[in-house]
């Protein structure tokens, strides 16, 4: 019995070493370049700034590498590329959010507005206009998004969208200082125009900061 097993492993031991030997490549052929594996594409529509866009894309694409680098819409800045600046933000849908984030072909057939969106014939939003108004910039880097994100805050606001400091789930939030700080609270400016941008949103709001 013992002499069997002994066999059996023997036997083991022999196939193991020849599929070993037959899958062994040489020094030469490991140094060998591998080819890389050609990337997936995918169709996708969008709807932005009003007109419709169609391109085939990387499926690794973000929304963000879409609009600078297949459209030409380099308003709409790279900060950090990791979702904690908010100088990518835009407006999907009616609701802002990061596009380095977001990948392109998630989108597909959405309606996407960017800071070059913002304008209507030529006449500047009236965000736009209130942050010139109210200095709230001073670099700019940031600027495309702040505007964008405190556009959408306003519309958040007006639609009864309560926030962390929102004092009362029963009563519809009021466009205050605090109620702008959270809300813009994931938009970075280094520069520290905060108390300006707050200023301008107020005004667009029609309310005191």
């Amino acid at each position: 019995m013992a002499g069997d097993i002994d066999l059996s492993r023997r036997g083991v031991l022999m196939a193991g070493s020849a599929t070993a030997a037959l899958t062994a490549v040489s020094p030469a052929e490991a140094e060998m370049p591998r080819p890389e594996p050609e990337p997936s594409r995918m169709g996708v529509t969008l709807q932005v700034n009003g007109a419709r866009r169609s391109l085939e894309v990387d499926t690794r694409t973000t929304l963000l590498d879409l609009l600078r680098e297949h459209l030409d819409l380099t308003g709409t800045k790279k900060g950090c590329d990791h979702g904690q600046c908010g100088a990518c933000t835009v407006i999907v849908d009616g609701q802002r959010i990061n596009a380095c984030l977001s990948l392109a072909v998630m989108n597909e057939g959405a309606e996407v507005t960017t800071i070059e969106g913002l304008v209507q014939a030529d006449d500047l939003h009236p965000m736009q206009s209130a942050f010139i108004q109210h200095d709230g910039y001073q670099c700019g880097y940031c600027t495309p998004g702040q505007i964008c994100s405190a556009v959408a805050v306003l519309d958040e606001i007006r639609a009864g969208v309560p926030s962390h400091v929102t004092g009362s789930l029963l009563e519809r939030p009021q466009a205050t200082r605090a109620e702008f700080r959270e809300r813009m609270s994931g938009n970075i400016c280094r520069c520290g125009a905060y108390s300006n941008i707050a200023e301008a949103m107020a005004n667009v709001a029609g309310a005191r900061a």
